[in-house]
C-alpha cells in the first residue's frame, strides 16, 4: 500500500513537471537573472507542490498555484540574495519556444522586474489581466499599467537599440 502511494506521488510529480517545468524555469529566469538560482527555485516549487499535495479544481488552478509559490520564491531569494543584473539570453532561449526574435528578448530581460513578469505572463503563457493580478496579488489597474509601461519601455529599447545599431 505504501508503495503505491509513493508510486503515485512519484508520477504526479513527474507530470507536473513534464507539464510546468519549463515555464516555470523561464519565469524565474526572467526574475532572478541568474540560471542557477532559476533551477533551486524550480526545484524548490516542486518539492512544495509534492509536501504539500494539494488539490486543484482544473489545470488552469494547478498552474497558477505553482507560478505564485515560484514568483514568491523569487521574490524571497531577491530579498535575502546578493544575485547578478546579467543573464546570458542562451540561456532563456534553450527554455523558451515561444519567443524567437532575440533582440525582444534581449529587451525584455533587461526591463524592470515588476515589467517583465507582467510582460512574461500576458504575452508569453496567456493569461488574462485578472489572472495576473491573483498570481501576483496586485490590482487589476497595476497590471494594466504595468503591462502598458512594460510595452512603453520595449517600444523606447527597442527604437534606440535599432536607431545606434547596437
Amino acid at each position: 500500500m505504501l508503495q503505491q502511494i509513493v508510486w503515485s506521488a512519484e508520477l504526479d510529480v513527474e507530470r507536473i513537471v513534464d507539464m510546468y517545468g519549463n515555464m516555470l524555469f523561464s519565469i524565474c529566469l526572467v526574475i532572478l537573472c541568474n540560471e542557477k538560482d532559476a533551477e533551486d527555485v524550480v526545484q524548490d516549487t516542486f518539492i512544495t507542490y509534492l509536501t504539500k499535495s494539494p488539490t486543484f479544481n482544473d489545470s488552469e488552478h494547478e498552474k497558477a498555484w505553482l507560478i505564485t509559490i515560484a514568483t514568491n520564491r523569487c521574490k524571497n531569494m531577491r530579498r535575502y540574495n546578493f544575485i547578478r543584473k546579467y543573464i546570458d539570453i542562451n540561456d532563456l532561449q534553450l527554455y523558451s519556444k515561444k519567443d524567437k526574435n532575440h533582440v525582444l528578448l534581449d529587451l525584455l530581460m533587461r526591463l524592470p522586474t515588476k515589467h517583465k513578469v507582467v510582460l512574461l505572463l500576458y504575452y508569453v503563457e496567456g493569461y488574462k489581466v485578472d489572472e495576473i493580478a491573483k498570481i501576483l496579488t496586485i490590482t487589476t489597474s497595476a497590471v494594466k499599467k504595468r503591462l502598458q509601461r512594460g510595452r512603453e519601455l520595449l517600444r523606447e529599447r527597442y527604437r534606440k537599440e535599432n536607431e545606434y545599431g547596437l
